[in-house]
C-alpha cells in the first residue's frame, strides 16, 4: 500500500495566519502537498488516535493548533528538506492505526528519512517500535517520561503498559531503554527493580536538573525517543490531563530536543500526550513547536559522527584497570569533542549486537576509568552482550 494513501493531507485552512507568512517561515518552506518522498531529509506527521488513553480524553485532536505556531517559526541556517504528510486519521480499530503507524514508519525508515510526529496517546510508541522489527536490527528506545509505563500486561494495551508489552513482543528487538525524567513519588518500586534486572538505566528528574548535559550520551545512544509532555512540569505545558506540578522547564525540553535532533543514531522521534481540550492560550501548542524547531535544528547540526564515520577517525585513549584487569577502550570525535567507549564482547557474541558495542558516554566516564573504577553504563551494555 502506497504510504500516501495512509494520510489525509494538511487542510491549511485550519492553520492560523497561514495566509500571512513570509517565505522563510517553515509554514512556505516545508512542502504540503508531496507526491514523491525523493530528496526528504524529514516528514512530520500527526496521528489521531487516542483510544489507548486512560485519563487524556482529547489528545489527539492537537495537531493544527501545534502547526499554526510551528508554521510562523523561521528556519535555521540550513536548506529544510521537509514535508508534512498529514495526519493518520483512525482506523476501525486500534490495531488498524498500529498497522498504518507501523508500515509508514517503517517505509520512511527504510528509504533513509527521519518521521517526526504528534501523538495521540503514548500507547503509539508500541506501533512506532513494530516498525523497527521489520529492519532486521536491534534497538534502543529512550522514553522521556514521568512514568515507566509498566502496566498489567493481561490488560488491553494502553498508554499506562505499552512498555510491557514491548518487552514481551516477539521476535524482540529492544536490545536497551532508558528513561529521562521518572519522578520518584510516581512510580512502584518494584518497576525499578525490574529495570535493573533488565540492565535497563533510568534518570530521575533532579538528575536532569541538576546537570541537562548527562542525558546528551543516553540520547546519543538512542534509535527512536518517546517524549511525553508528562515530563514536563504543568506551569510550562499545562494542556495535558497527567501533567504534575514539577518536571522540566521549557528550555530543558527543548534542550534535550536538540541533543536527539544531532544524533547521527536516532532515526525517529514523537511527541505525545497535548491535550487542546485544555484552554491554556494556546502555551502548550507553542512550546512544543519550539521543541520541534530544537529537533530539526539539531539535525541540521549533525557531526557525522558515529554510525555515520569510521571509528578510525576519532582519538583513542586506553585505560588499564589494575584491580580488574580490565582494559577499557575510549574514543573521542575530533568533529564534536563527544566520546565513545568500545564494549568488548563474549564468545558467543551475535553479529546484531554489533552496533552496541561503540557506547556513547562522556568525558565523566573516562574519569572514572582513570580512577580504576568501571564506568555504570559500561557495565550494563557488557551484560547486555554476553
Amino acid at each position: 500500500m502506497p504510504i500516501f494513501d495512509y494520510f489525509q493531507k494538511v487542510d491549511v485552512s485550519k492553520i492560523t495566519r497561514f495566509n500571512n507568512l513570509s517565505d522563510s517561515q517553515i509554514g512556505k518552506l516545508i512542502d504540503l502537498e508531496p507526491n514523491s518522498l525523493e530528496g526528504l531529509d524529514l516528514v512530520f506527521f500527526d496521528i489521531e488516535e487516542e483510544r489507548g488513553s486512560l485519563n487524556n480524553e482529547g489528545c489527539s485532536k492537537g495537531a493544527y493548533e501545534v502547526r499554526s505556531y510551528l508554521y510562523q517559526l523561521f528556519q535555521g541556517n540550513s536548506f529544510l528538506k521537509m514535508a508534512d504528510l498529514g495526519t493518520i486519521k483512525p482506523g476501525e480499530s486500534i490495531t488498524d492505526t498500529y498497522f498504518a503507524v507501523k508500515d509508514s514508519i517503517s517505509t520512511l525508515l527504510r528509504k533513509g528519512i527521519l518521521p517526526v510526529f504528534l501523538g495521540g496517546s503514548q500507547d503509539l510508541v508500541y506501533a512506532n517500535y513494530l516498525a523497527y522489527t521489520e529492519q532486521e536490527q536491534t534497538v534502543n528506545l529512550v522514553s522521556i517520561d514521568a512514568k515507566f509505563a509498566l502496566g498489567r500486561t493481561d490488560d488491553v494495551i494502553n498508554d499506562s503498559n505499552y512498555f510491557s508489552k514491548i518487552i514481551l513482543q516477539q521476535p524482540n528487538v529492544l536490545f536497551n531503554f532508558s528513561n529521562l525524567g521518572y519522578q520518584t513519588y510516581l512510580i512502584d518500586q518494584a518497576e525499578l527493580k525490574l529495570l535493573e534486572e533488565l540492565f535497563f538505566d533510568s534518570h530521575r528528574l533532579g538528575e536532569l536538573k541538576d546537570d541537562i548535559r548527562v542525558a546528551e550520551p543516553i540520547i546519543r545512544n538512542a534509535d527512536f525517543v518517546n517524549f511525553s509532555l508528562n515530563s514536563i512540569a504543568q506551569p510550562y505545558a499545562p494542556a495535558n490531563k497527567n501533567t504534575s506540578p514539577n518536571g522540566l522547564n521549557g528550555e530543558q525540553a527543548c534542550q534535550l530536543s536538540r541533543y536527539a535532533g544531532m544524533s547521527d543514531k536516532l532515526s525517529a522521534f514523537g511527541i505525545y500526550d497535548f491535550n487542546p481540550t485544555i484552554f491554556d492560550h494556546g502555551q502548550t501548542a507553542h512550546l512544543i513547536a519550539q521543541v520541534i524547531w530544537c529537533f530539526i535544528d539539531g539535525f541540521y547540526n549533525r557531526k557525522g559522527d558515529f554510525p555515520a564515520c569510521n571509528k578510525k577517525e576519532y582519538v583513542k585513549y586506553t585505560v588499564n584497570l589494575e584491580e580488574s584487569n580490565q582494559e577499557l577502550i575510549f574514543y573521542k570525535s575530533p568533529k564534536s569533542d563527544r566520546w565513545w567507549m568500545n564494549v568488548p564482547y563474549h564468545a558467543n557474541f551475535q553479529k546484531k549486537y554489533e552496533r552496541h558495542m561503540m557506547l556513547p558516554c562522556d568525558y565523566q566516564d573516562y574519569l572514572t576509568a582513570t580512577e580504576n573504577e568501571i564506568p555504570e553504563r559500561w557495565f550494563q551494555t557488557f551484560q547486555k552482550l554476553k
